[in-house]
């Protein structure tokens, strides 16, 4: 019995583990159900997560029957033995192409948006459900992946009934499964919390595992290498929020960052953005605003007021560190995250140097805005049009020193050639100015 899709996924993790090598891994989940699965995998393995989409094409007058399977970019699996039982022509099949073809398209671009399909060109693909039943969707979705160039399939799921991996064993070139239990109704039987998966949902993980890609090399410049680099706790209540703090031999200030929704103290822009402050002599603290499980809440990921709360507790554990002695804190905060940072700023006063917003929702922070005192930056991409007018409207009831700039021709997550550099050469000329020790005696 797992508690959830995201247990499961934990422990599917650990056993790909012990049986993946060196192996480049694409993480495959089966929409919907499949995806809060492979995005645990994903994560543990530190592998790319993306959907494989596809959809049977069943006998026209049998549509239960399939006779082949179809994915993206034209790919198209037909089982030669069925047409022939079933005398199915080529008009016949192109009939029903076209029309699930459609139906795969929206479900793709609905799911992906404009983020490209991951190639599977010479890499291993690990197709991940949350269980199987009969195997008809896993068997097309493991054809498919072969279809798309893969040189290695794996067909990786919790739970399933050993008639099913049997039938599948000639598809896969590995069969992972956590549990084979007899008897077996249904996969939802073997959950606790078997709830349905939204396309939003399914969206917003590949939105959280996408803002893991790997990052840009840091060649922002050369400084002192971070002498003290290591993993922190800080235990308010109940909750224990896990970070990592770094900070420079030659230390001007220290940055509290704050993520956005969906994101982790492993977010690689934030993390970019980090080296980067360390490399001009800023120390820096990452750490999750939210527990594991609070992640999937999404009261929880939009509690700005909590969010806030956990900041300046953070903040309050920071300034009794011996790294802090004598140093400046600011913040750095990205997407709801900058909200957080806006409203833990206004209510620690002057004791925040300085706040910089990374694709921002100051909105969020409304309710404080007029008290923030830390000279704030807000960065946001141009092409960010929603975000940047929020910007607009939050910087004018800003009484505090403040500056928008418009990163030109970058979107929200500045995925574009240059745009994560220029924010992260903007927020440490602004950091830098506001948090040194020369700054701070010249104000």
């Amino acid at each position: 019995m797992f508690r959830d899709r995201a247990e499961a996924g934990r422990r599917l993790a650990e056993e790909l583990k012990r049986r993946l090598g060196d192996e480049d891994v694409v993480v495959l989940g089966l929409p919907r159900g499949g995806v809060p699965v492979a995005f645990e995998v994903a994560r543990e393995l530190d592998a790319p997560l993306d959907v494989i989409v596809v959809r049977k094409l069943g006998v026209p007058y049998q549509p239960e029957l399939g006779m082949g399977a179809i994915g993206e970019d034209g790919v198209r699996v037909l089982n030669d033995q069925v047409l022939a039982l079933a005398r199915v022509g080529e008009d016949e099949v192109a009939a029903v192409e076209r029309s699930e073809r459609a139906e795969l398209e929206r479900r793709a671009t609905r799911f992906r948006g404009r983020r490209p399909r991951a190639s599977l060109v010479g890499r291993t693909a690990v197709v991940v459900d949350d269980g199987i039943a009969t195997g008809s969707t896993a068997r097309a979705a493991c054809q498919v992946a072969r279809a798309h160039g893969a040189s290695r399939v794996i067909l990786a799921v919790p739970v399933a009934p050993r008639s099913s991996l049997a039938s599948l064993a000639e598809i896969a070139d590995e069969l992972v499964c956590l549990a084979t239990p007899e008897p077996f109704y249904a996969v939802g039987q073997f959950y606790r919390d078997f709830s349905q998966t939204s396309d939003e949902e399914v969206v917003e993980f590949l939105e959280r595992a996408a803002t893991r890609a790997v990052a840009p090399p840091v060649t922002v410049g050369a400084a002192d290498p971070p002498v003290r680099d290591k993993e922190v706790v800080v235990q308010i209540g109940a909750v224990r929020l896990v970070g990592d703090l770094t900070v420079p031999e030659v230390c001007s200030g220290l940055v509290v960052f704050a993520h956005g929704s969906g994101s982790s103290r492993h977010s690689p822009r934030n993390r970019f953005v980090a080296a980067a402050l360390n490399s001009v002599g800023l120390g820096t603290l990452l750490f999750d605003l939210l527990t594991p499980d609070e992640e999937f809440e999404r009261r929880a990921v939009f509690d700005i007021e909590l969010l806030a709360g956990r900041l300046g507790t953070v903040t309050d554990w920071l300034e009794a560190q011996p790294e802090a002695k004598g140093l400046c804190i600011g913040y750095f905060g990205a997407s709801t995250g900058a909200g957080a940072a806006l409203w833990a700023a206004a209510e620690r006063g002057s004791s925040i140097g300085a706040v910089v917003s990374r694709g921002g929702r100051p909105d969020l922070a409304d309710p404080k805005l007029s008290q923030v005192r830390a000279p704030t930056l807000l960065i946001v991409g141009g092409r960010d049009e929603v975000v940047l007018e929020l910007n607009r409207q939050a910087q004018k009831r800003l009484r505090c020193e403040s500056r928008l700039v418009v990163v030109p021709g970058a979107t929200h997550l500045f995925e574009e050639p240059g745009a994560l550099e220029e924010v992260a050469r903007l927020a440490g000329d602004w950091l830098l100015s506001h948090l040194s020790p020369i700054a701070e005696a010249a104000g």
